[in-house]
């Protein structure tokens, strides 16, 4: 279910293998019709490290809610399970092959946290920004425009073509139904 799909996007599902790599492509294409290309990478990685801790650690099910909610200069990614457990940020060693998945969420992200619900559940969330500085670019005198006319332009040589070189390289479908 996605409602609201300008400024707020909601999906309800189990949050199994299969199920977090939908969310990831309606996470991508939601930031896609908002404009916001640059962080789908980031938007993609956090909420499937979120979706992941759900698969691994919720109990008693694994029913979740994935919110993403865009305000003005910030895109908030929240993860609502329905267990109380809250996460623990842990200090992985190199060897270890999981306990990374909240330190990717901080790396990635301008904040996350998490919203415990009493015995109803958590959520989880983190927030990036929509927009970044632009370069300061060095102040320069205001270009003035004449009317002048448009450049003269001179024959240097012939060149001759055969139709084979004028068709398009690829001849757009055409179809027989009249309609």
């Amino acid at each position: 279910m996605i409602s609201n799909p300008r400024r707020h996007c909601t999906v309800e599902l189990q949050a199994l293998p299969s199920r977090i790599g939908q969310v990831r492509r309606i996470v991508s294409a939601q930031l896609r019709y908002w404009h916001l290309d640059p962080l789908i990478d980031r938007a993609a990685l956090g909420v499937t490290e979120l979706l992941s801790n759900v698969h691994r650690h919720a109990r008693p099910d694994k029913t979740c809610t994935v919110e993403m909610e865009l305000l003005l200069d910030r895109l908030t990614v929240s993860v609502r399970d329905h267990d109380p457990r809250l996460p623990v940020l842990a200090d992985a060693e190199p060897l270890d092959t999981c306990g990374r998945g909240l330190a990717m969420v901080a790396a990635v992200s301008e904040s996350w946290g998490v919203r415990p619900d009493g015995d109803q559940g958590k959520t989880v969330w983190f927030t990036l920004p929509t927009s970044t500085p632009a370069p300061a670019r060095p102040a320069r005198a205001p270009r003035i425009v004449t009317a002048e006319p448009a450049p003269r332009l001179v024959e240097v040589g012939a060149v001759s073509h055969t139709a084979d070189d004028l068709a398009p390289a690829h001849a757009p479908a055409r179809s027989a139904v009249v309609g």
